[in-house]
């Protein structure tokens, strides 16, 4: 059965939709961003405005760029702090309550689209670290669809960090039904907790995605094994030493050294267990 004119439309709309996000990205391929989601109806006077604000701050201080959704509320505030010039918005078309807030360079860095699947992905595949801050339906689809990718590695290995305010119960409720409700019925493993991580500041957000990279630079994968990419070189020692973090990477084991890589034998599930290699690489002096 051949498509419709509605079928195709579809077609048409997305290709050109993540096409023109490209076009936006391509002139900063080389600077690292960080992707940050949370309410478009966070207000200024409400204490998660100031973090994601203070959070953008930091990170453009750090040289890395902020990448949003272009409207108001927490994307507003992660803009605010991080400047036009540092900001990079991918807006939703919608009949309500969307539009590009007045921090971010709407002639130079930003793209309208108006499926939000193409928003997400041309979003996340740009992204290396991701932050959510409490939120409503999109931002809850947001994160389990980075969640989704990064536990079946469908995107790169990176840092997916939780913002609250301090006392704040958003997360810490949710990650309570993590453990009980979505480990507890086994519909994931309890290692893969190990892909969030709850903040409560921003400046120890921005150091939980700082450390991520603090020797892991990225991973390449081919049949049968990953290739990790570090600053710096490993002694033989540390490369052994992997086999006690996360054994079960393939089933039969294997780390080995070449130059500032690690070759590791790996079967292409296990994705939380890199997660874990990363995290005792990057703890190496």
């Amino acid at each position: 059965m051949s498509p419709n004119e509605e079928d195709l439309e579809i077609a048409r709309d997305s290709s050109d939709e993540l096409l023109r996000a490209a076009k936006l990205f391509e002139p900063w391929r080389s600077h690292k961003k960080v992707l940050v989601f949370g309410s478009a109806r966070t207000k200024k006077e409400n204490p998660l405005y100031q973090i994601a604000k203070e959070f953008g701050h930091v990170m453009t201080k750090s040289g890395w760029f902020t990448i949003t959704g272009a409207g108001g509320g927490i994307m507003e505030a992660s803009s605010e702090g991080a400047g036009k010039d540092h900001t990079i918005g991918v807006n939703i078309k919608l009949p309500f309550e969307q539009h590009a807030n007045p921090f971010i360079d709407v002639e130079n860095k930003v793209v309208s689209v108006k499926h939000f699947f193409t928003r997400k992905v041309s979003m996340a595949r740009e992204s290396d670290a991701f932050v959510c801050l409490p939120g409503g339906f999109g931002t809850l689809d947001e994160l389990y669809e980075v969640l989704t990718l990064i536990h079946t590695g469908k995107t790169s290995p990176a840092p997916v960090v939780l913002i609250d305010a301090p006392g704040g119960t958003f997360w810490s409720k949710w990650l309570d039904f993590l453990e009980s409700e979505i480990i507890g019925g086994a519909y994931i493993g309890q290692p893969d907790s190990a892909l969030v991580k709850l903040c409560t500041t921003a400046e120890s957000a921005a150091e939980e995605i700082f450390g991520f990279y603090a020797n892991y630079v990225d991973c390449s994968f081919s049949s049968g094994q990953v290739e990790i990419n570090l600053l710096n070189e490993p002694t033989d020692a540390q490369v052994q030493s992997l086999l006690n973090v996360v054994p079960q990477l393939s089933k039969s084991p294997q780390f080995t050294k070449s130059g500032k890589s690690i070759i590791a034998s790996f079967e292409g599930r296990n994705y939380v267990g890199l997660r874990l290699v990363i995290n005792e690489i990057n703890s190496w002096d």
